[in-house]
């Protein structure tokens, strides 16, 4: 009978997708309750700025602060997009698909406003974490979203390489923003952080704290990282 192949494919094709996604289902559970949770550190760090004396523009959140969330948000996503019964691969690559295209969009809008930013000016390590990083991550998403049906494991490791990235981007920049806020945006306006706290105890923050320590000069808002 002509109809018995077909309705063997159709039987037998899901039963391959779920199973090739299935052997991913404990990273992603790691993965995606991880960046749920650490989603928490950003309105952590938010609650700390609001404490403290200084005070960010609303550029500077737009820039540092919510792409923070929107990172591991993304992770989340990608964790429930791969852990879902897909009858066929090629579903969950369209929803990949479109979270890459609109993170690559994020990371370059990002990358627009930190250069126009007037209140803190973004060092090298800003550059990195949030314009290179993010992006590379989003390119890689988008790219194994297309390669998915075609060479299905070397585009679930891309997915997965993808997804701890972004994790591990609002890990460091989370922290990066609490120990900005700890060392100089805690001070009041004027006194440098050579007065109040020493930047040898945070590396990642000295460039930063440098910029604050001019007498005259608006402290720098990197608060809403």
């Amino acid at each position: 009978m002509i109809w018995r192949p077909v309705l063997v494919a159709i039987l037998i094709r899901p039963m391959v997708a779920n199973t090739t996604l299935s052997s991913w289902e404990n990273y992603y559970v790691i993965v995606g309750s991880s960046a749920a949770a650490l989603t928490g550190l950003q309105f952590v760090v938010m609650a700390l700025v609001s404490g403290t004396q200084r005070r960010a523009g609303t550029s500077e959140v737009s820039t540092y602060s919510t792409p923070t969330i929107i990172h591991f948000t993304a992770a989340l996503l990608i964790a429930a997009i791969l852990s879902a019964p897909w009858p066929a691969l090629w579903q969950p690559a369209i929803g990949l698909g479109i979270s890459g295209v609109l993170g690559i969009g994020l990371a370059v809008d990002v990358t627009r406003r930190a250069r126009k930013a007037t209140l803190y000016k973004a060092v090298l390590e800003d550059w990195i974490w949030h314009s290179i990083l993010p992006l590379m991550a989003y390119v890689a998403l988008t790219i194994a979203a297309a390669l998915l049906s075609r060479n299905t494991e070397v585009a679930l490791f891309m997915v997965a390489g993808s997804a701890l990235l972004l994790v591990f981007i609002g890990i460091h920049n989370a922290w990066d923003t609490a120990m900005y806020v700890a060392i100089v945006m805690s001070q009041p306006p004027g006194q440098g952080a050579s007065d109040g706290a020493s930047a040898n105890a945070a590396p990642p923050a000295t460039s930063k704290a440098e910029q604050s320590a001019r007498p005259g000069v608006t402290p720098p808002s990197k608060s809403d990282k």
